[in-house]
């Protein structure tokens, strides 16, 4: 039952995607700095995870400019490589997308979707891998999603995720929180030039469930072996889990 004065998923589900059309110019910039080069080690340890053969097919969800795409295909041979669909809900962020594809020479290995992780436009038991990569937060319907990416998945399909979460240490958590919520939203406003969103940044963290609660989601959606594995001290957690055969 919606409350009168509250907001409906599909209308937060509108403001994020303004939000992140509104910021994508300054998206890639904005990783780099504001996770000190990290953001390029965490994809490529849910890549890893993944573990691209050639021949096969991946989704990637809330791609924004599409760096684990081009990741995976960058861990797949040539010969007999794969197709990465890339799927955003922000036109902007697929026109930057498309770009970075282009200069990269990807083009016949990556394709641009535009849509929404609540409602897959994909038949059932079609990609090998699943990956998402700081945008399950931001789905306006986590269990529906997450079931969703357990439909569009072959048996034997891997489903790889990587989310923000607050470090388990007392010591660093109360550094990283100062860093999180106070340093972080302003130099995110100072650069992207948008009044909000590196504020929503670390409400929406706060607020996600994490570790063993998202661990419990993965498996009521359906997936198995699911397994989770912090990173760079528990500020980023990477979650796996596998469709039954």
């Amino acid at each position: 039952m919606i409350e009168e004065g509250m907001e409906t998923p599909a209308t937060l589900n509108r403001q994020v995607q303004k939000m992140f059309s509104d910021i994508a110019p300054r998206y890639d910039l904005l990783n780099r700095l504001l996770s000190c080069g990290q953001d390029q080690y965490w994809r490529k340890r849910a890549v890893a995870r993944l573990s691209p053969q050639a021949g096969e097919r991946f989704l990637d969800i809330a791609t924004g400019t599409a760096d684990v795409a081009l990741e995976i295909t960058r861990n797949i041979p040539q010969e007999g490589a794969g197709q990465v669909v890339a799927m955003d809900f922000s036109e902007k962020m697929l026109e930057l997308a498309q770009q970075k594809i282009n200069t990269q020479n990807k083009t016949d290995f990556i394709r641009l979707e535009s849509g929404s992780a609540e409602s897959l436009p994909f038949e059932d038991n079609f990609f090998d891998g699943t990956t998402t990569a700081f945008g399950v937060r931001n789905f306006s319907d986590v269990e529906q999603s997450l079931r969703e990416m357990h439909r569009v998945l072959k048996p034997g399909g891997r489903c790889v995720i990587l989310e923000f979460s607050m470090p388990k240490n007392s010591v660093f958590n109360a550094l990283y929180r100062f860093y999180f919520e106070v340093l972080l939203p302003k130099l995110g406003r100072l650069i992207s030039k948008h009044p909000s969103a590196y504020t929503y940044l670390p409400e929406t963290v706060a607020a996600f469930p994490v570790r063993k609660e998202f661990s419990d989601l993965m498996q009521q959606a359906g997936f198995k072996n699911v397994i989770y594995k912090e990173l760079t001290f528990g500020i980023v957690i990477l979650y796996t889990g596998t469709k039954q055969v």
